[in-house]
């Protein structure tokens, strides 16, 4: 992943320089340096093109960039025992030259001097020169509980000493165990799990069986949603940068997506969450008239762009890739009920959102 690449610079200018080996400078940081979410955050905080209602003042603005900027340069890392091993495998420029020439350009990395990682201890990462990297991004949604965990390591190690691979067919301790451990977190009656390769496998499987056990074919989904890249996901996925020129979406409606941050209602009273925006609204504690605006938005797309009986309603709990974009209260339970009226069945996508938000 990126990981700690966006560690220490500043902001406003997203992708110019060399990373600084530096710590991590605040939550706000975090948020703005975000797979795809943050360029958007940079340029508004940046204070370039134009900002939504109830942004701060171009001069405040201003100011905390200048602090977040000194906190960059004057942090400090926590200390760290662990030694890394020496890197002794290609060249710098050899393998930069080898990355232009047989990698897919679409891979691209940040920097004009993109870092070479070498390897990895639970929150650092390590160059192939051993400078030490507070990783942020969690290896993009890949690890969740550090690198090379060594918990994680050694139960890794147990298996592949143990049985690599057989197929389905016949039964496995390891499935067994694995299903019932984690079907006694979900509510009932969700006990049933299909074990899959990737997010957009999942979630193409999940489009399946809905429209299979519905006997409907139409799906809502968000604009700005993220579900994966695979032909069959890639109509669910409603950020530009995702599409291809290439026919998809058949049977894929997308609906107005409740944003009380960028959308036309909400504001500080919208969100069930400690997180709220900075835009006043006129909500009441309790009581949100923006999730009731954005249900209306629903409902019209219900009434107006898909048959009386629909296959489901896809939606990540909080946007991901589009910027943790995090919904008005009580949104969701309405959207699934008129969802479900309509014969449809609710898919919730915590692919991304589970790994880049504890």
């Amino acid at each position: 992943g990126a990981a700690a690449s966006l560690l220490g610079r500043p902001l406003a200018r997203p992708r110019s320089q060399s990373p600084v080996q530096v710590g991590a400078t605040a939550l706000g940081d975090m948020l703005l340096a975000r797979h795809a979410g943050g360029p958007r955050l940079v340029r508004l905080l940046a204070g370039k093109g134009p900002s939504p209602a109830g942004l701060l003042r171009r001069g405040e603005l201003r100011r905390q960039q200048e602090l977040k900027n000194f906190a960059c340069l004057h942090s400090t890392m926590p200390p760290c025992d662990f030694v890394p091993e020496k890197y002794e495998s290609y060249p710098y420029e050899h393998m930069l030259n080898f990355r232009r020439q047989y990698v897919s350009p679409s891979l691209i990395a940040y920097y004009k001097k993109p870092l070479l990682l070498h390897q990895g201890h639970m929150q650092w990462l390590f160059d192939h020169e051993g400078r030490r990297y507070l990783d942020l991004f969690s290896g993009i949604a890949t690890v969740g509980v550090g690198h090379c965990h060594p918990k994680v390591t050694a139960a890794a190690q147990k298996q592949l000493g143990r049985l690599w691979h057989t197929a389905s067919v016949y039964m496995h301790p390891a499935i067994q165990e694995y299903t019932e451990k984690l079907t006694s977190l979900l509510p009932d009656p969700l006990k049933v799990v299909y074990l899959t390769n990737s997010g957009s496998e999942a979630n193409d499987l999940a489009m399946v069986m809905a429209r299979l056990y519905t006997r409907s074919f139409d799906i809502i989904c968000f604009r700005g949603g993220y579900h994966g890249g695979s032909p069959y996901t890639m109509g669910v996925t409603s950020i530009g940068n995702y599409k291809q020129g290439l026919p998809s979406g058949f049977g894929c409606q997308t609906t107005m997506l409740p944003d009380v941050f960028n959308g036309p209602w909400g504001g500080s009273q919208c969100r069930d969450s400690p997180v709220q925006t900075i835009r006043k609204c006129s909500c009441s504690p309790g009581s949100c008239h923006a999730k009731d605006q954005y249900i209306e938005q629903f409902k019209d797309t219900l009434a107006t762009c898909v048959p009386k009986k629909i296959a489901g309603f896809i939606a990540e709990p909080i946007q991901g890739v589009n910027g943790a974009v995090q919904y008005p209260m009580g949104f969701l339970k309405e959207a699934f009920e008129l969802v479900r009226e309509r014969g449809g069945v609710c898919i919730a996508d915590e692919v991304s959102i589970e790994t880049y938000i504890p």
